[in-house]
């Protein structure tokens, strides 16, 4: 069937010249398409909300207003950038609406390290010449659609899409849907069209770990989770006993193989969604193994069971793609060689770098930031030398074999590790033991606090005075959008009790004295 709205343009892999797909009958009056995201571009649904705290997400020298609540809709997340690029003076700097067409090196790059970069802008084409490049494109940009891996599917009657074109639940109106994958997308689309669709099923293939945003007391997840004391315990235990904990602890909220989520091991990237088990155990959302077929009206599950089926949403991930650089950037089985995700290693002048390509364990944008922190000295000679190309590419197959052992995601990093490792890299890592002897407040902050992102402003190139009463505020602008209701005055415990702060502080230092 054709689409209603022969003007709009059709989804991405419609584009592509891949299987043809319809609109109900009754819904064809409908302009379903007027908000088909832009090719090139990553796009968002309109309900999302960011999955990690404000305080854990902030750039290190401007936090997010205290009044701000403490998980953002999408739409606050674009204020606070906009408040960030005026309060920077960075919007004169930016060309909005210009496409990069191509990226190459001057005839004498060897020499100056020197790029050309071909924008588009109105439909004029302009070329300049620049000392270096940051690649910030990421990795949500072209959708993976395994078409082929889906038997019947080009016969299936009903209509399909990927995840990036999905927008709002309202033209599933009573149908039956199927979402296929259960990542941060995924689960998100299933528990919002189960409000709204018939009936929704939650295809999965290996299952997966849901954390809440919320910790016990009602603290956000991370701020309470992500500190550098619980990466010290995590680095002296064993991984089998790190594994048995959380999973006691991921358990403990709503039993995951009851659900028929669990999946087969821990180390993988989890998914956060606060209403999934909700929706699960009234019956709204019902989880299936993976699709082995298709039917012209149905899916078929591996499990042998049938669900006639209206539409299908693939949450299916993304693949790497950079059109404008492909002259240098080859991409294999979704991997890129790129030293500390971030360096190709077998450039003459180390003046390109990839920036937050990476899927890491906690928040991006401070990760994205410390990157380019690192970056901008790299490109200036003897401010920061990258290491020879040997022992790059050495760091990058090490890079690749840990993460086959351990069956991540080609770009998944823990937050506190790679950021220690960028702040090495750039002398801003915070000493705890000068900490500790000069600051103690502080120091009992920062070690057993949340690893928020003020603390690589504490010292070292780009210091910032304000660093550290925001590490000692921050508990005050994650209770301040919450009380909202005069109640009776009570004390407020915080996210990490004293004692446990201390008692650490002694363990810390019977450690670092153990290896003096």
């Amino acid at each position: 069937m054709a689409p209603a709205h022969p003007e709009l343009p059709p989804p991405s892999f419609v584009r592509e010249g891949r299987q043809p797909w319809g609109l109900w009958p009754e819904l064809s009056h409908v302009p379903l398409l007027q908000d088909c995201p832009e090719e090139g571009r990553a796009s968002i649904y309109r309900s999302v909300i960011i999955n990690t705290s404000k305080e854990m997400m902030c750039f290190s020298d401007f936090p997010i207003p205290e009044d701000f609540p403490n998980y953002m809709h999408n739409s606050k997340i674009m204020e606070y950038f906009r408040m960030y690029a005026r309060h920077f003076d960075l919007l004169r700097h930016i060309r909005f609406g210009t496409s990069v067409c191509c990226v190459s090196k001057r005839p004498d790059f060897a020499a100056t390290g020197q790029w050309e970069v071909v924008t588009e802008s109105e439909g004029k084409q302009e070329a300049a010449i620049f000392d270096a490049v940051l690649v910030c494109s990421g990795h949500h940009t072209n959708a993976h659609l395994p078409l082929n891996t889906f038997p019947g599917l080009e016969n299936f009657e009903g209509w399909y899409l990927h995840s990036r074109d999905y927008k709002s639940p309202q033209h599933f109106l009573g149908k039956q849907v199927v979402v296929v994958g259960t990542g941060n997308s995924g689960v998100d689309i299933a528990v919002e069209l189960s409000h709204t669709a018939k009936q929704v099923f939650l295809s999965t293939k290996r299952g997966t770990w849901v954390l809440h945003r919320l910790a016990d007391g009602g603290y956000p997840f991370d701020f309470t989770y992500i500190s550098r004391f619980t990466q010290i315990l995590r680095s002296l235990l064993p991984q089998s006993t790190t594994n048995f904990y959380l999973e006691r602890k991921l358990n403990a909220r709503f039993n995951h193989a009851l659900y028929s989520l669990q999946p087969r091991i821990l180390d993988q990237h989890p998914t956060i969604n606060d209403d999934l088990p909700n929706r699960i155990i009234s019956g709204r959302v019902i989880v299936k193994p993976n699709i082995q077929e298709f039917t012209e009206t149905s899916a078929i599950f591996e499990d042998g069971t049938r669900e006639d089926i209206d539409a299908v949403v693939f949450a299916t991930g993304y693949s790497f793609s950079f059109p404008f650089l492909e002259k240098y950037v080859k991409v294999v089985e979704n991997q890129i060689s790129l030293y500390k995700f971030m360096f190709l290693p077998d450039l003459e002048k180390p003046t390109l770098a990839f920036i937050g390509l990476i899927q890491p364990l906690g928040a991006i944008m401070p990760i994205s930031e410390l990157q380019c922190r690192w970056a901008t000295p790299s490109f200036s000679p003897g401010l920061q030398d990258l290491p020879p190309s040997t022992v790059m590419l050495a760091d990058i197959a090490q890079t690749k074999e840990k993460m086959a052992e351990s069956q991540r995601h080609t770009i998944q990093v823990d937050y506190i590790p790679y950021m220690d490792e960028l702040a090495c890299q750039v002398g801003v890592k915070p000493n705890l033991l000068t900490l500790f002897l000069t600051d103690p407040k502080l120091a009992l902050e920062v070690a057993f606090g949340p690893c928020t992102p003020y603390q690589y402003r504490l010292q070292g190139p780009g210091k910032w005075a304000g660093a550290r009463e925001a590490i000692l505020t921050q508990q005050q602008r994650i209770i301040k959008p919450l009380q909202t209701r005069r109640v009776e005055k009570q004390a407020l415990a915080p996210a990490v009790p004293l004692i446990f702060k201390l008692v650490g502080a002694v363990a810390i230092f019977a450690v670092i004295f153990a290896y003096l």
